[in-house]
């Protein structure tokens, strides 16, 4: 990189020494609060159907809150953000609307369009865009179109209604600049895309996160009152015992403040009397019913906005400051002239120092629009799972006692954290996360470290050892990718400054452990190194819903599970040799993991009759063994199950196998005793020795097919399943019931693990993104002499090509082609041509396994945002770049 610094890394020194917090506040609202296991207290465990979308604006949260485009200090104490009317829809617009789970024809689905336009890692500068139509949303008919559509239909979009015809609807866009740590600029932008001059009502919302209303004994809630008016703007002050003063000030003084509480509306939800008549949706009250009963008379509560009734003409655009700060200003915008612009030039100078100065302007703006989305889907993540069992001062059903999570009540956490997608998943994926902090890598390598320490912590990962999953089920597994990323950040960290953090890297190395007992001890059911998984990640990648045991005499044993174990090993034996280099006592450790790793690569391709191995040579792939009756055979779906062994490679250099004495010396008494489980390690002549699961020989049938455009290689990167399995499906007839998996390459066609996600043919960036440093690590270890088949449309290939191609094919998702269209937006022309829409990117769940569509969540920046690390590694392979 670049030696020179800029001022946004001034501000990140400033943070990691703690002399300036400026990640205090930041975009820590999620997009959906409602519809979570958190909200959920009924007896049977339906969380769509107990916290629905129309509860929102009248039902307080007990966790968490939403807003849109908003911000909140860390502890989520108090809030800002923004709501909005038309003039013709029949709620006022303040959170993003979806379809639930059980509406959607493919699970949950959010209705919205809205983008993560830009951001910086201290959040010096942020950018959001909403379109909001003129005409009334349509609720109605998005709930309507989810639930009459079948799986095998595509989904009915905004678009899909005319809502952006003739271009009638408003871009709002909100802008956040910090002054200072508690000193926030907001400049809310408002356009008429429209022919007609048109009328939108806009309201500051300024609200405490309810924290009183949950105990035996109800404490008096923070209240917000009216501050002074001034020359041209009216504030509000809000006090916190915790958080102190603060002060909101916004631009007009035609300006009307409102008033009311947190608080739930008993008599429209439940029938029951409120707490108070000022109650959460008092504003949706008085701006859209015109009923002024409903806001707080005596101007004050613990919810307030400031509302702006603002013309807006055709074409034209309107806009109003606001600004959030702690200190009390007589004239609030006066030194904030310039800051916006400020802020932006920095944030303009700290992505170019990141991507360096030969980068296309196309590529620039996937990497930065990919940060963004990562930077905005941070949200403060609240759950206590013992007071939530327990239910506050209401005691709640029996059956909720022993329901969801009861054997986690260790598990009490109040973080900031990477979501995958702050609307459709709001709440933490134990691998996700490790995916996540590597897209972090490049613009926050702290943060980064911290999402990784945070899985492990006491207060998350379980007594047992195991890591928490996912809300809906803690307890369900995740593949253990957490030693293979805490070694990449490691190694990033270590070429940004020359230095890696070996305390962050011991701190994982103990705690991960832990977390490998756990696998072995839980997972190797028959203790021969062959590991019943469970779902791993692949929700309905098998015949089978593997989250579940499978049918009464069947026993699946799993490729990917063994193959995770595998890789697991390596990679805290990459570890243990990288803190051995310092202290001897590692050596132990690396030379357990080495034996553990070569006894497990060995069980891939041996069994002792009748038991047969996951290889299978005639296929030349890796399947699941399905035994029934003490009869094995293999599953014969060719999948990324299959492909994950090609994750567990790592190269000893000659320089580490010299220095470690100890750990050199039993490696050579244990293969001298154990020579036939050396055929997973290759020395080389300079002295290299190559771990992999899947060795030479076996290697080359691997990577053939997944080279294969017949098979896994699609335009825009590997597929999760071979579209051989489109003309050949696996079927398995079991007691009358026919369960079949067939070449799938968009949404899912069935309801397996809620049915919004797809492993049968589509593209992912995880994996994508793990086979590309894989075949990396091969390259350094095998060079040359170990190439790709040649396949019906390709020569051979060496690995390095190999790798880049896939990196390749993945970045071109979101890259315009010849024909000037993104493959991410397929057949919509609205985002490939309209102006005000074809340079923003949506970064999806899943891509079409063939046309590269995007699919799924549409703002799963999570681990999609990798496409911003791979394009910024093709850049840094380019011969005339100097990163």
């Amino acid at each position: 990189m670049p030696s020179s610094r800029t001022e946004e890394h001034h501000r990140l020194v400033q943070e990691r020494e703690r002399v300036v917090r400026w990640k205090h506040w930041g975009p820590y609202l999620a997009e959906r609060a409602w519809g979570t296991v958190r909200e959920d207290y009924s007896a049977s465990g339906d969380a769509w159907n107990n916290f629905p979308h129309d509860h929102a604006r009248s039902r307080a949260y007990r966790w968490n809150e939403d807003g849109l485009a908003g911000i909140s200090d860390r502890d989520q104490l108090l809030c800002l953000s923004l709501a909005l009317w038309n003039g013709e829809d029949p709620i006022l617009k303040e959170r993003l609307f979806g379809l639930s789970g059980p509406e959607g024809n493919h699970g949950e689905d959010v209705k919205e369009v809205y983008y993560y336009e830009d951001a910086t890692p201290t959040y010096s500068y942020l950018r959001y865009l909403y379109k909001y139509p003129h005409r009334r949303f349509p609720y109605e008919d998005l709930i309507a179109g989810g639930r009459a559509r079948g799986a095998d239909e595509p989904e009915l979009e905004l678009w899909d209604l005319g809502v952006f015809d003739e271009n009638r609807y408003f871009d709002v866009t909100v802008e956040y600049a910090k002054r200072a740590q508690n000193d926030i600029l907001m400049v809310i932008t408002v356009d008429n895309r429209g022919p007609e001059d048109r009328t939108i009502h806009v309201l500051p919302q300024l609200w405490f996160r309810n924290t009183w209303s949950w105990d035996e004994v109800v404490v008096g809630p923070p209240e917000i009152h009216p501050g002074p008016r001034g020359p041209g703007h009216v504030s509000l002050r809000a006090v916190h015992r915790e958080l102190g003063v603060m002060h909101l000030y916004v631009e007009g003084e035609d300006t009307e403040l409102l008033f009311t509480n947190n608080e739930s509306n008993n008599e429209r939800l439940f029938g029951t009397r409120s707490r108070t008549p000022y109650v959460k949706d008092g504003f949706h009250a008085r701006v859209v019913e015109g009923d002024t009963s409903r806001v707080h008379p005596e101007g004050r509560g613990s919810k307030a906005a400031a509302w702006r009734v603002l013309n807006v003409p055709a074409g034209g655009r309107v806009q109003v400051r606001a600004r959030l700060c702690a200190d009390h200003d007589g004239t609030p915008f006066g030194e904030t002239e310039g800051l916006l612009e400020k802020r932006k030039a920095e944030a303009d100078e700290f992505y170019a120092h990141v991507q360096g100065p030969n980068m296309s302007p196309e590529r620039r703006a996937i990497q930065r629009q990919a940060a963004a989305g990562m930077l905005w889907s941070m949200q403060y993540y609240n759950y206590d799972v013992d007071t939530w069992l327990r239910g506050d001062a209401l005691p709640p059903p029996a059956t909720r006692l022993r329901g969801r999570n009861w054997d986690w009540r260790h598990l009490s956490v109040a973080d900031i954290i990477s979501m995958p997608d702050k609307w459709e998943y709001p709440w933490f994926a134990a691998w996700d996360t490790a995916f996540h902090a590597l897209a972090m890598a490049s613009v926050d390598i702290e943060f980064a470290k911290s999402q990784l320490k945070l899985m492990v912590k006491e207060w998350y990962q379980h007594p047992s050892g195991q890591i928490p999953a996912y809300e809906w089920e803690f307890g369900d597994l995740n593949p253990p990718v957490h030693a293979w990323a805490a070694y990449q950040i490691y190694k990033i960290e270590r070429k940004q400054r020359g230095v890696g953090d070996k305390l962050f890297l011991e701190r994982m190395f103990h705690k991960l452990l832990i977390n490998f007992a756990w696998w072995v001890n839980k997972r190797d059911v028959e203790g021969n190194n062959v590991f019943e998984g469970g779902f791993l990640g692949f929700d309905n990648i098998s015949v089978f819903d593997r989250s579940e045991p499978p049918p009464p005499g069947m026993k699946l044993e799993q490729a990917d599970a063994t193959a995770w174990m595998a890789m697991y090993c390596i990679d805290l034996m990459r570890i243990a040799l990288e803190l051995a280099m310092d202290n001897s006592a590692y050596e132990d450790l690396a030379n357990k993991f080495f034996e553990h790793f070569l006894r497990i690569a060995y069980t891939f391709h041996h069994a002792e009759p009748p038991e047969i191995p996951l290889w299978d040579e005639d296929a030349g792939f890796y399947f699941d063994i399905l035994t029934e009756g003490n009869r094995p055979r293999h599953l014969p779906v060719r999948s990324m199950v299959g492909l994950v062994p090609l994750f567990a490679v790592h190269v000893i250099g000659p320089e580490v196998y010299r220095k470690l004495d100890n750990f050199r010396r039993r490696m050579e008494w244990f293969l001298g005793k154990y020579p036939h489980l050396a055929e997973s390690l290759v020395k080389r002549p300079d002295g290299r020795y190559v771990l992999t699961a899947v060795p030479p020989g076996k290697l080359e049938r691997v990577l053939g097919h997944l080279f294969s455009e017949d098979e896994f290689l699609s335009p825009h990167g590997p597929r999760s399943l071979s579209k051989e399995h489109a003309r050949r499906p696996v079927v398995l007839v079991r007691d009358g019931r026919r369960m079949e998996i067939s070449y799938e390459p968009g949404e899912s066609l069935s309801r397996m693990k809620g049915g919004n996600s797809n492993w049968r043919g589509p593209v992912w960036f995880p994996t994508g993104y793990m086979l590309y440093r894989s075949i990396l690590r091969l390259e350094h270890g095998f060079g040359d002499i170990l190439r790709v088949p040649a396949t019906r449309t390709h020569g051979p290939r060496s690995l390095r090509q190999a790798a880049d191609e896939i990196a390749a094919r993945l970045v071109s998702i979101f890259e315009r082609g010849p024909d000037g269209r993104r493959p991410v937006y397929g057949r919509k022309d609205l985002f490939q041509y309209d102006p005000h829409f074809r340079d923003k990117l949506l970064f999806y769940e899943y891509f079409h396994g063939d046309s590269g569509e995007g699919l799924g969540a549409s703002h799963q920046t999570g681990w999609t945002g990798l496409v911003g690390d791979l394009v910024l590694r093709l850049e840094r392979r380019r011969p005339d770049t100097d990163l």
